[in-house]
């Protein structure tokens, strides 16, 4: 944001009193709020004073407001140099705000500014009679109208470089001028002919209700049609089968063994028997089934010898078999034929 500072020494003036008329609305604003709160109404105050000063805020109006509120004058400053609608220097009569924002620029806003630099000079200069200046602002809000301007408080919309030079003879020579669109536009409405939203029911209430309607008719008619579509999926034999109770309804194209010993066959397929019992098809690997037995089972606890006291022996830790070991040499290790002796701890933590 760019820094707003007060106009120059030389422009300022001398002395600023709030007129009746500006009293008579401070009383009013300030009253609008509870005891000891009257700062809240600075900004309406600050508003009022611009418009007393012709449209800019003096320093000695900025100190006038801060006493007529009991505020710290640098507080008042605070707000008049952060709100770009309170001006800090002198302005027109005529004060043009000018929007040269994108949608403007996209209907001629150029154009316009042309006008102005021709016709009035640099931003921030007064013409010499006091009548115009003009200065670039942001977005306006008016863009479905663009080009256009604010002067003073109005707005000026649809503008032409024809109509623009217009409007500004007419103000320059006091005469009324129309406010709004410059081409007869009603408010933002289509200019030319209007294509849409022409059917009567729109606005004659005859379709006050009728979109819950549709939807509760479209409801209905959904409920209804899934069972139907369900029901015509399935196959007529299957329809005029016999549900047995807690059973579900088995096709009678299942394969199934009931199906079989029912029509007469023998329960489980022979094909499928056969391929069962072909090598060829079995999953590769060692069976249980084969001669070698398997490998005796592992243990996944830890035996480790702790030091015990004198002349105590510390149980003897089972010979755990290696993997793989076939269970007779495994049952042979547990006899102690061929195991270690036990280990015996000493005090001195020396092992025999």
């Amino acid at each position: 944001m760019a820094v707003r500072k007060l106009a120059p020494e030389d422009m300022q003036p001398q002395s600023f009193v709030l007129s009746p008329e500006t009293e008579a609305f401070a009383d009013k604003e300030i009253a609008k709020y509870p005891p000891g709160r009257q700062a809240s109404a600075v900004i309406a105050l600050l508003g009022k004073a611009q418009e007393q000063a012709g449209g800019w805020l003096p320093r000695k109006a900025i100190e006038a407001v801060a006493a007529k509120l009991d505020m710290p004058v640098i507080r008042v400053m605070e707000v008049a140099t952060f709100y770009t609608m309170f001006n800090l220097e002198p302005v027109g009569k005529y004060f043009i705000q000018f929007c040269g924002t994108t949608p403007c620029v996209l209907r001629g806003a150029g154009d316009i500014k042309k006008v102005l630099e021709r016709r009035i000079g640099d931003q921030n200069h007064v013409t010499p009679d006091g009548n115009f200046s003009w200065l670039e602002v942001e977005c306006l809000g008016a863009c479905s109208n663009a080009p256009m301007v604010q002067i003073n408080d109005d707005y000026y919309e649809d503008l032409t470089t024809e109509n623009f030079e217009k409007l500004l003879d007419d103000l320059a020579a006091g005469r009324p001028v129309k406010i709004g669109s410059q081409i007869g536009r009603n408010r933002s409405e289509p200019f030319e002919a209007v294509n849409t939203l022409q059917d009567p029911a729109l606005y004659d209430g005859s379709l006050v209700g009728a979109w819950r309607k549709r939807f509760e008719e479209q409801a209905k008619a959904a409920e209804t049609a899934e069972p139907a579509a369900a029901m015509a999926s399935i196959p007529q034999e299957v329809k005029a089968a016999k549900p047995t109770a807690g059973r579900a309804i088995e096709s009678p194209a299942a394969d199934t063994p009931a199906e079989r010993a029912k029509e007469g066959e023998t329960p489980i397929n022979p094909v499928d028997r056969k391929e069962a019992a072909d090598p060829s098809t079995a999953t590769k690997g060692q069976s249980h089934t084969e001669a070698e037995p398997r490998p005796a089972p592992q243990s996944g606890k830890s035996y480790v010898a702790n030091p015990s006291k004198e002349g105590e022996a510390v149980p003897s830790s089972p010979t755990t078999p290696v993997a793989g070991t076939p269970p007779a040499q495994a049952e042979t290790r547990r006899d102690g034929s061929e195991s270690k002796p036990d280990v015996i701890v000493d005090k001195d933590n020396k092992s025999s």
